[in-house]
């Protein structure tokens, strides 16, 4: 079985107060695939706890990918300018 980054993702959330919330960071980022290739992506997300800090572990750049493992539309997604 793989590692999927985004299950973690949603572990974490589902033992997180509510008032989390996604930010995008229009930065340069690298990430390994499932083929262990390196690709980089020129923006990346991070989500923030209620208290405005960076919550462990999720940083990720699949905004769509991120609302299916959770089982929503990504419109639905707490996203912050």
């Amino acid at each position: 079985m793989t590692f999927n980054h985004y299950a973690k993702i949603k572990r974490i959330l589902a033992e997180s107060p509510d008032g989390w919330y996604i930010r995008r960071i229009n930065q340069p980022t690298k990430a390994k695939n499932f083929q262990g290739k390196m690709v980089e992506y020129a923006h990346y997300y991070r989500i923030f706890d209620v208290h405005d800090e960076v919550i462990k572990y999720c940083k990720f750049q699949k905004i769509d990918r991120l609302a299916r493992t959770l089982g929503v539309e990504s419109s639905d997604l707490p996203i912050v300018e």
